[in-house]
């Protein structure tokens, strides 16, 4: 009798690096995940960043990683995760101002922390694939705006940005009563921009990521807010294929949601 083929189940290796930042004057945590047979080959990898690395358990990261690398739905890849600490809400923004609170006032020294420290670290020390489009950043809420930002300033350093329910309310000053749209920061910052040629995007909302509606329009602010920044990118010259958009029905501002969509963020950006 013919025994089957056992199949080969992909492991995930974590190392985690403790990095003494120059911009941030504090120690960031950076988890680094491989495949397990990483260190016997020469190939580079497409990598993934993600900012808030302390919630990869929570959004399932490795299993998700795990199951579609053994179905072949992605290529092998690295994914580096950095933790965020107490700082958080003013580590991450937009690099050109903080919020009209004085939150996110220091988003732009994470981002030169992003581009001369973290970059050369995971250069000097993985094997990185040289394409564009494989070099990615994702985040989570604020996290997200804080990738988008990235991306946006950085386009000859990255090709690609996910954005899981992305606080693109971010705001220069209080809600108008008669333009409650006005003042979004993402969104001047694009309508004042050219097209970064090259640049693809993810986005994802959750249909219960709130219940605010400030222009009483029937629709969530963080889904008008997404959809905004999607015409935004169409004004700019993106094509649809350049914009990939993700609504969960019954989604929440969750890490059980992102994870739920992981493996399409994932997939689309891989492949």
């Amino acid at each position: 009798m013919e025994q089957e083929a056992s199949q080969t189940v992909t492991t995930i290796e974590q190392f985690t690096h403790y990095h003494q930042s120059a911009f941030l004057q504090r120690e960031v945590r950076i988890d680094v995940y491989t495949p397990s047979d990483y260190a016997e080959n020469n190939k580079t990898y497409p990598i993934v960043y993600f900012n808030d690395g302390q919630d990869m358990e929570a959004v399932r990261l490795v299993s998700t990683l795990e199951e579609l690398m053994d179905k072949e739905e992605i290529p092998p890849i690295i994914v580096a995760a950095i933790h965020a600490n107490h700082d958080r809400i003013h580590e991450y923004g937009t690099s050109r101002q903080a919020d009209y609170k004085g939150r996110g006032g220091r988003a732009d020294l994470y981002s030169r922390f992003v581009m001369e420290e973290l970059l050369c670290f995971t250069q000097q020390h993985y094997r990185i694939a040289p394409e564009l489009d494989k070099r990615i950043f994702a985040g989570f809420s604020l996290g997200g705006l804080m990738a988008f930002d990235l991306v946006w300033n950085n386009a000859a350093h990255f090709g690609k940005v996910g954005v899981f329910s992305g606080s693109f309310w971010w705001r220069s000053a209080p809600v108008p009563p008669h333009d409650p749209d006005a003042h979004r920061i993402m969104h001047d910052i694009l309508y004042q921009s050219r097209k970064q040629d090259g640049l693809k995007f993810w986005l994802q909302t959750g249909t219960e990521d709130e219940k605010e509606d400030r222009n009483n329009n029937g629709v969530i602010d963080s889904i008008d807010d997404t959809l905004d920044i999607i015409r935004a990118l169409r004004h700019l010259g993106y094509e649809q294929q350049d914009v990939h958009y993700v609504e969960v029905g019954g989604g929440h501002h969750h890490p059980k949601t992102w994870g739920l969509v992981l493996p399409d963020f994932l997939k689309w950006c891989l492949n």
